[in-house]
């Protein structure tokens, strides 16, 4: 019978023993009669050694046929070797050929970033990209583990809807049997339904957007966390926020650090995010721009320059609150002491990577709301449910949304959001 299978992970544990691996082949090379095995197998990597004098014929022949991911079992003897970036390597005593690769696409070449993405299912192979989505795995596990710790229920809302209290412009049309839905682009106003049902609820999953964008920061398909809460208002709803990731990123530092290294991530300016987060007022971020080089009159939104530049005045991420009612959604709870602002914030990554959450307090009133459909000339018949919402029990809540993939591309140090997701869907990508 077979040796039962220890993965690279869990070799710490079988110092001075022999053990079998089931493995690819990352990279090899060889020194007349020694040769090195750079081997993963999706748990992490060590270095194989086989010796010459030390193995029969067969073994050293196998080694010699092996390629760049070549796959095999290898049976070695663990050995502490503190120069490795793992601390241990493999004295390889057998080797088992699955299969021999022949002409392996990506070679350690440089290639080009559409030749790349033609190549994802093969691209995710690399080192960095399998840090990335370890990362991202990590971060998916803490945002779970702070909602399911301090709690929060985590309910589902649909991906089919019957339109968009938003406008449907920027949705994927399909058909659900005769009548016209779209896929979801985001599930707030059901998870509006679920706290008051539920108190503090939050769902995980992904949204679609049919935005014809190709910034670095947008995906058509991503995935959100949105959190609503009962009883809830702005200032405790921050809170919240800040907790919640200041928590994720500590996560990742604590059992990600190899990922991270990996990376090249500056892990010291993950280190110092720490809560509470820095606040400003949109009409002070206005007036910071205005004296930084920037014309930004009172009203418009901020794109990713702004943004950057507000980040840049900070070390950790920076709340800007209260924005105009005008460009911000119709849900929006006006400031009672001011009603041309809102009750909401954006919360602003440091080091350029924008806006990762967007929350406020929603209209609880339904006089309010029923208004601002009007406003908005949004359909009522579609949503009569959600207007349900204020005229049976309406309480004060506050919601927001994080984005996941910015917020791995922010942890992890990334140019581009494309690299966050395993097989990322933008403007013109639909394979593989």
């Amino acid at each position: 019978m077979s040796k039962e299978l220890v993965t690279i992970r869990n070799v710490s544990a079988h110092v001075g023993s022999s053990v079998r691996i089931g493995a690819w082949v990352q990279r090899k090379r060889s020194s007349g009669k020694i040769a090195f095995l750079q081997l993963r197998d999706g748990t992490g990597f060590i270095q194989g050694v086989v010796a010459k004098n030390e193995v029969n014929e067969q073994v050293w022949e196998d080694a010699g046929k092996l390629t760049q991911e070549s796959s095999l079992y290898v049976t070695g003897s663990v050995k502490e070797e503190p120069r490795s970036p793992s601390g241990y390597e493999l004295i390889v005593e057998g080797i088992e050929i699955i299969q021999v690769t022949q002409d392996y696409p990506i070679t350690p070449k440089e290639h080009g970033v559409d030749f790349l993405m033609d190549h994802r299912h093969l691209w995710l192979r690399s080192p960095k990209q399998r840090a990335v989505l370890t990362i991202r795995a990590e971060i998916k596990r803490a945002v779970n583990e702070y909602f399911d710790t301090n709690g929060f229920t985590q309910v589902d809302p649909p991906i089919l809807t019957p339109t968009s209290a938003e406008g449907t412009t920027n949705l994927f049309h399909t058909k659900y049997f005769d009548e016209d839905a779209y896929l979801t682009q985001s599930g707030q106003l059901y998870m509006e339904a679920a706290a008051m049902a539920l108190g503090k609820v939050y769902s995980f999953g992904p949204t679609f957007r049919a935005e014809k964008s190709k910034t670095r920061r947008h995906l058509i398909e991503f995935w959100m966390i949105e959190p609503e809460m009962a009883f809830v208002d702005l200032e405790q709803s921050l809170r919240i926020q800040e907790a919640f990731v200041a928590h994720v990123v500590a996560s990742v530092v604590k059992n990600c650090r190899p990922e991270l290294e990996t990376l090249g991530r500056d892990i010291s300016k993950l280190e110092a995010i720490q809560a509470p987060f820095p606040r400003i007022t949109y009409d002070e971020a206005i007036e910071f721009l205005n004296n930084n080089g920037f014309e930004v009159p009172w009203g418009e939104d901020f794109g990713a320059p702004h943004e950057t530049a507000i980040a840049e005045a900070y070390d950790r991420p920076v709340f800007i609150t209260h924005y105009p009612a005008s460009i911000k959604s119709f849900y929006m709870k006006p400031d009672p002491n001011r009603p041309e602002v809102v009750l909401c914030a954006d919360l602003i990554a440091p080091e350029g990577y924008g806006e990762i959450i967007g929350g406020s307090q929603r209209i609880d009133d339904p006089e309010l709301m029923a208004q601002r459909f009007d406003e908005h000339k949004l359909p009522l018949e579609a949503y009569q449910w959600y207007m349900d919402l204020r005229q049976y029990g309406t309480v004060p809540h506050s919601g927001f949304g994080l984005g996941l993939e910015r917020t791995v591309a922010w942890i992890c140090g990334l140019e581009h959001v494309r690299e966050t997701i395993a097989f990322p869907r933008t403007l013109y990508r639909l394979y593989p």
